[in-house]
């Protein structure tokens, strides 16, 4: 990791843990593109991608009380949206096989703009659950479900049931003003990041407490087993997702799970082996792209296995 850092591959912090204890946690490099104050391993970072295993988390949450079926469909919930949503099934949403149209990015200011670009789709891009295509309109679209069924913001929700149960005491969901220890998103050119857009969803979190959210999950402390299995199942293509990235299991139990995010010049990984009891999670705020060869290294040393890096 040192090396890797003075090599400049990586800014951010780092979390091992072993056995169900943390073997390594480190800070390395800046909280922004001044490069004025050093990082901590009490600042936050924008996970990107793996946000999204705490919109499906509420999907199940509601599944479990009884309030949705996977089978269930859009217009269930939202019945305004035009006739797709009779089509697309709550499974869909999770497995990206919607076949609703990407965000029309160009357009999107507030979360009022993504609900009435979804109000102006009028035909999808292929029959639901045919084919796969990663696009954030299905995580957006979960969270307006969500909101429809609980009557709360999606952001008091999560706040309320998956971080706190969880203990997940830095987590927070954008928009937020005014939140202290948030790493700043930064280029090599030393350009910072643009503000975030005034929607909902992204989440800043510690090292520590997305640990906190792999213990949960992985000990069906959150939600069962069986919801676990069904959250980890992705369409029958290589390459593509679950709702908890990837997710591998043996007769139904979880035993590997992994997943990344970009966000900007936000970059993070989650990779958990939970036969050999390990965790890495790395989390940072100046994109370089080596965080897999990272994590697989890691992963390596931990099973006294040999491991490569490129200095390139």
């Amino acid at each position: 990791m040192k090396r890797s850092h003075q090599a400049g591959f990586f800014n951010g912090n780092v979390l091992v843990s072993k056995n169900n204890k943390i073997i390594y946690h480190t800070s390395f490099g800046f909280t922004d593109a001044s490069k004025t104050k050093k990082l901590t391993l009490d600042y936050r970072f924008n996970i990107g991608s793996i946000t999204k295993e705490f919109s499906a988390a509420a999907i199940m949450h509601l599944k479990e009380k009884g309030k949705l079926q996977l089978t269930d469909k859009v217009s269930k919930f939202i019945p305004e949206l035009p006739k797709w949503a009779n089509e697309v099934r709550i499974k869909d949403l999770l497995q990206y096989t919607s076949g609703i149209p990407n965000v029309n990015w160009k357009k999107i200011k507030n979360d009022k703009d993504l609900f009435d670009g979804l109000m102006l789709v009028d035909t999808l891009d292929f029959k639901p659950g045919t084919r796969y295509d990663y696009n954030n309109n299905n995580i957006f679209l979960r969270q307006f479900i969500v909101e429809r069924i609980t009557g709360m913001p999606i952001k008091k929700y999560a706040e309320k049931f998956i971080f706190k149960p969880c203990e997940m005491n830095s987590s927070i969901l954008t928009p937020f003003e005014n939140e202290e220890n948030i790493a700043r998103g930064f280029n090599n050119d030393l350009v910072p990041d643009k503000a975030d857009l005034d929607i909902t969803g992204g989440t800043y979190l510690t090292t520590v407490d997305l640990l906190k959210w792999t213990d949960y999950l992985h000990k069906n402390k959150i939600m069962s087993s069986k919801s676990v299995y069904e959250l980890g199942q992705q369409f029958n293509l290589p390459k593509t997702q679950s709702a908890l990235g990837k997710a591998t299991f043996n007769n139904e139990k979880l035993t590997a799970h992994s997943h990344d995010g970009r966000a900007g010049s936000y970059e993070a990984i989650l990779v958990s082996d939970l036969n050999e009891q390990f965790t890495v999670i790395l989390l940072g705020n100046n994109h370089n792209g080596k965080l897999f060869e990272l994590s697989d290294a890691i992963s390596a040393i931990l099973k006294d296995q040999k491991y490569s890096f490129s200095k390139e």
